[in-house]
């Protein structure tokens, strides 16, 4: 007796007929992420130049700050009479403190902006 050895009619796209799953649009997906990434690098150039206006004016606020130390540590030093040294200080402390406010203000606008 002779075998045979053809091969079966077998077509496997046709198995899986059934289970197909859904086409995907590949340009339309690389041109959303595309926006996406397009989004996020508008966004994070945002944020880098509000960090630099942040940074750029806290360091401005510091010297600022610095010098005015300076100046009230020369104005202290010619104070003679304690009295009129304690008014020079408080006077001093009152200016720097009101100063500050201003500045942490100003730098909360700075950071709220961006």
């Amino acid at each position: 007796m002779a075998k045979t050895t053809a091969t079966p009619n077998f077509d496997p796209t046709a198995a899986f007929a059934p289970f197909a799953l859904p086409t995907v649009d590949m340009d339309a997906l690389i041109a959303a992420q595309r926006r996406n990434v397009e989004a996020l690098t508008a966004a994070n150039t945002v944020a880098a130049d509000g960090v630099k206006s942040f940074t750029t004016r806290q360091t401005e606020i510091v010297r600022s700050v610095i010098d005015d130390c300076a100046k009230a540590v020369n104005a202290l030093m010619g104070v003679s009479d304690p009295q009129a040294g304690a008014a020079k200080q408080a006077e001093l402390a009152k200016a720097s403190f009101e100063k500050s406010l201003d500045s942490v203000r100003e730098l909360t606008e700075i950071a709220t902006k961006t």
